[in-house]
């Protein structure tokens, strides 16, 4: 370790810088659940739970307390009274937080403001709803409660020497819980599969998003043109930038494509956002998706 972090001075600078951006990303996050009408959350099938499902007629082998007698007699018949299965579910968050996902043009937020906004505020509507959130690179279990929102959002700011770009690594994936991976996806695909892969195997299902700057879609650069990563660990100056587009734009379109087919191949959902693209609608569509996959 650095002595940076050994430095109590050093600590209570990173402690207050969390301290103070945490507030905002909450407000940004609740507001921006705020738009999604919550509605109730059975599982659609018999199990333990208040509220009534739906009668079924009585089968040899019902113990008699099972019998719903004033339904019963109404005919001829005996009916059990079935309640639906409302058992908490979990979801998983993985944000990524490397220098490429800092970028950002003009007026339109970071790509990691937006999909640390987006990952809170799922996280939000699934304890609204009494589930359990967590952060999968983190070693500690997915809980519910308000005080679970400050801890994610405590997490998803710390700061710290991270590289130009991130990988998905979850430490904690729950058996048959849901998950959200949000990054740009721009490093090395490999560990991304990877992940992927073992979810599928612990029945973990969700969404990968993409979050990009549009300006990263068109590639508007044209004659001589200085490309520095981020952090500046990588540098490439060019006279003819824009006969690079061509180039650029094909392996973009692959590597989205490779996502899609690894998506396909694991039972995840693939979804594209880019930082101009309106908020609500993306957190709409992931709502959605993660619904479905109850």
């Amino acid at each position: 370790m650095s002595d940076a972090l050994h430095n109590p001075a050093s600590l209570r600078a990173r402690s207050e810088a969390v301290a103070g951006g945490l507030p905002g990303l909450l407000m940004s996050a609740e507001r921006l659940a705020a738009t999604i009408l919550l509605g109730e959350h059975g599982r659609k099938r018999a199990g333990p739970g208040d509220a009534f499902w739906q009668y079924r007629p009585a089968q040899p082998g019902d113990a008699r307390r099972a019998i719903d007698w004033r339904q019963s007699a109404r005919g001829d018949a005996h009916f059990v009274r079935e309640t639906e299965w409302q058992a908490a579910q979990t979801l998983m968050l993985w944000v990524d937080d490397a220098a490429s996902m800092r970028f950002a043009v003009g007026d339109r937020p970071a790509k990691l403001r937006r999909a640390q906004t987006l990952a809170l505020a799922l996280a939000v509507l699934v304890i609204r709803a009494g589930e359990r959130a967590g952060l999968a690179a983190l070693p500690e279990p997915p809980r519910s409660g308000r005080a679970q929102l400050y801890r994610i959002g405590e997490a998803l700011m710390e700061g710290g020497d991270v590289p130009d770009y991130g990988a998905p690594r979850p430490t904690v994936m729950p058996l048959g819980s849901r998950a959200v991976f949000l990054s740009d996806f721009l490093g090395d695909p490999a560990p991304v599969a990877e992940a992927l892969t073992a979810a599928a195997d612990r029945g973990v299902t969700g969404v990968l998003v993409q979050v990009l700057d549009p300006e990263e879609e068109a590639f508007p650069y044209d004659g001589r043109t200085l490309f520095e990563s981020m952090s500046g660990a990588m540098r490439f100056e060019t006279l003819k930038a824009g006969r690079l587009r061509d180039d650029y734009l094909a392996r973009l379109a692959a590597r989205r494509a490779a996502l899609r087919d690894l998506c396909a191949r694991t039972g995840w959902q693939f979804h594209l956002h880019h930082t101009d693209a309106s908020p609500e609608a993306a957190l709409l569509s992931l709502w959605s998706a993660l619904e479905r996959r109850r």
